[in-house]
């Protein structure tokens, strides 16, 4: 993937474009276009000049895990700080190696001050949880401290890049 810090031809159509595919990146291109104010052959070729350029990682449906309680079950999300006994460079490799290649790791933060990992986990219930907790915290000799945190309510979950506004 290019480096997106190499790409500094953006302008106010690109920023345009996208602000409108963090909204909704299943947009056409002929609709993409039309709300963006650009010619569809020109927006499908700063589309692919996005993607090529790394500004684009990725697109995905977001889920509505309330709409899917009923046949998945609610589940439970928690917010994990995860406190390392030893902070090196290769020790803090290992543990995030190890929790972004399981699948109930949703998101995966190192920080500073304070713990050395927040984690978004999800689990389909507590025994689910008690063993995504053994095999990531407690087989863990490095991990000196866990807390969790359980959602239950999520009031805001948009995620996007604030970019700034365009004129047209």
């Amino acid at each position: 993937m290019p480096d997106a810090e190499k790409f500094s031809d953006i302008d106010q159509a690109d920023l345009a474009i996208l602000a409108q595919l963090q909204e909704d990146s299943a947009l056409s291109n002929l609709e993409l276009a039309k709300k963006v104010h650009i010619s569809p052959a020109t927006c499908l070729r700063r589309v692919k000049r996005l993607w090529d350029a790394g500004l684009i990682e990725g697109e995905v449906a977001l889920l509505s895990r309330e709409r899917l309680a009923a046949t998945l079950g609610h589940g439970l999300e928690a917010v994990v700080e995860v406190s390392l006994d030893r902070q090196g460079s290769e020790e803090q490799e290992a543990f995030e190696a190890r929790v972004i290649a399981d699948d109930a790791v949703q998101q995966c933060y190192r920080v500073s001050p304070g713990p050395d990992f927040i984690l978004i986990v999800y689990a389909r219930d507590m025994p689910d949880y008690l063993a995504l907790a053994q095999r990531l915290f407690t087989s863990d000799a490095n991990v000196r401290n866990v807390k969790a945190f359980f959602s239950v309510r999520r009031a805001k979950f948009r995620p996007r890049i604030a970019l700034p506004r365009t004129p047209r």
